[in-house]
């Protein structure tokens, strides 16, 4: 048994994040808030003296962030807030409607109240965001509402999967909130999406989740379509 223990003491890795991980959460707040915007440079040696690291702890935290979506590298440019192609959007809605139908039909099938009531004090913080029209506060309310209805599905496959898909529309998400119109109807779509896991109506929780992202990915398009045509009609610099 003492030798047990002196080996469980040997072996244990305590639970500190490392700089690597501190700067890359710091680095993915700043991208999920919109200050660092889709397409903008991250430059290593001005993300050094702000953040106040070494450079290798950087460049680990923008691979980190590059796995997951989040940063590309583009050639002669070097690290990039990564944007999202009309085609890539139309890909993620697609698997999210049907990842995150599923989440919502076992939500209201599994009938938790204390999932409701998270989903519902969620709710109620996106509703007051909205009311003074605090963007951030609207993105994580957002953002509050998604983990309490994904978790409570209860099906840790699915949680993984959709935590990706979540990540990159965000980059999309930042922008659509900002318009009064689609705050206001994403609020009665995810209300509506409340009420049948309230009720435990597993069809109709299913139908509303995939109604709301349908009507997300309709104005998510519409406004990916709308800036690629500015950018083409914008005058050249040569």
């Amino acid at each position: 048994m003492e030798r047990r223990r002196d080996l469980q003491s040997t072996l244990r890795i305590e639970d500190v994040p490392t700089v690597r991980a501190m700067v890359a959460q710091k680095l993915r707040e700043a991208i999920m808030s919109g200050t660092l915007k889709p397409g903008q440079r991250l430059v290593e040696r001005e993300l050094c003296e702000m953040m106040g690291v070494s450079r290798p702890s950087i460049r680990e935290a923008l691979r980190a962030l590059e796995a997951d979506g989040l940063v590309n590298m583009v050639p002669h440019r070097g690290p990039v807030v990564s944007t999202i192609s009309l085609e890539e959007a139309r890909q993620l809605y697609a698997a999210r409607a049907v990842l995150e139908g599923f989440a919502g039909r076992e939500c209201a099938r599994l009938h938790d109240p204390e999932v409701a009531r998270r989903i519902g004090d969620a709710l109620t913080r996106l509703k007051a965001a909205a009311a003074k029209q605090d963007l951030i506060g609207c993105l994580e309310a957002k953002t509050e509402f998604y983990a309490a209805l994904i978790g409570g599905c209860r099906n840790a496959f699915i949680q993984r999967m959709l935590k990706p898909l979540h990540d990159r529309i965000q980059l999309l998400r930042i922008t659509s909130m900002s318009q009064p119109k689609r705050i206001n109807k994403s609020l009665r779509e995810v209300t509506a999406i409340w009420r049948a896991i309230q009720a435990g109506d597993a069809d109709l929780a299913e139908r509303c989740c995939v109604d709301h992202i349908n009507a997300a990915a309709v104005a998510a398009l519409d406004m990916i379509e709308k800036s690629s045509a500015a950018k083409e009609a914008a005058p050249s610099d040569d």
